[in-house]
């Protein structure tokens, strides 16, 4: 069984979005079964916790504990991982293990640049901005408080088209020759892409589209460096809220200062979650190396 661990960049706070939230995610994963019909992960949830010194001992420790996968839910507005925080989750990479890197709108999750090289495919609003300068402009033009990055890919509770972007990733695929369309949609995701010194062995795999501009943008980054190297695969993700239980089901609630209009495609829709619920045990089985 894989080990996966749970991870948001602050500390417990109820209105806000604490590791809870993430419960029907976990619960999926657990549900995944091999051909034996053994459980194939076990997932530990936990928010931020500090020791003396102000790092996370999860995080400081990650490379000599017995998870395989980190999956971390930056969920902070820039001070969520201290330096060695950071150098703990490079380390867990560096000796093999998986990594999830997930965060949203503007500067939610800004500390994901402390990661290194692969920490810069997550592009913020005060630090590591867009390259192409004609983006640093805000999209989602209904929320007065969120700048760029905002891509508005639809209200919580309704579906977006993921367009895969060369090759049909295999995190992409389901169902024999189909191919995974439809995730949770987002008024105001954040973007992402391949920083330059992992051209290499990184690729955009899927873009979403926005709902307001109609520009595209780049959603999920996938790196695959050599396993010969010893060096674990990541993801990253352009929102959290792909993976969140408010956007898989509007009725588990969200914290107070979300005030976005929401949808209901996921309820009405007895599929809707179908390609969503493909993707992330194949996220869990790649990130693992499992093979494809």
């Amino acid at each position: 069984m894989k080990r996966i661990l749970f991870k948001t960049t602050i500390p417990r706070a109820e209105d806000d979005w604490h590791v809870g939230r993430f419960s029907l995610l976990a619960q999926q994963l657990e549900s995944l079964r091999d051909d034996r019909g053994d459980q194939t992960f076990s997932v530990t949830a936990r928010d931020r916790t500090t020791d003396a010194d102000g790092d996370d001992p999860d995080l400081v420790n990650l490379p000599d504990s017995h998870f395989d996968e980190l999956w971390l839910f930056a969920v902070d507005v820039g001070a969520g991982l201290t330096t060695a925080d950071a150098d703990g989750i490079r380390r867990f990479t560096a000796r093999g293990g998986g990594l999830l890197f997930t965060r949203d709108h503007h500067d939610l999750g800004a500390c994901l640049p402390k990661l290194g090289e692969i920490g810069h495919a997550h592009f913020f609003n005060s630090v590591n901005r867009e390259p192409d300068l004609s983006r640093h402009r805000v999209d989602d033009t209904y929320a007065s408080t969120i700048s760029f990055p905002n891509y508005h890919s639809g209200r919580n509770g309704d579906l977006q088209v993921i367009e895969p972007a060369g090759p049909v990733h295999a995190l992409l695929r389901c169902r024999g020759s189909d191919s995974i369309t439809r995730f949770p949609a987002h008024p105001h995701e954040g973007v992402v892409g391949v920083p330059v010194a992992t051209q290499t062995y990184a690729r955009v795999i899927a873009k979403g589209r926005s709902r307001v501009s109609g520009r595209d943008f780049n959603s999920i980054v996938a790196f695959d460096p050599d396993p010969m190297d010893g060096e674990g695969r990541a993801v990253a993700h352009s929102s959290f809220h792909h993976f969140a239980d408010y956007n898989w089901n509007p009725r588990s609630g969200c914290p107070s200062f979300v005030t976005d209009p929401e949808g209901d495609q996921v309820m009405v829709d007895a599929n809707a979650l179908d390609d969503i619920h493909a993707y992330v045990g194949n996220l869990a089985r790649w990130l693992a190396r499992d093979p494809d």
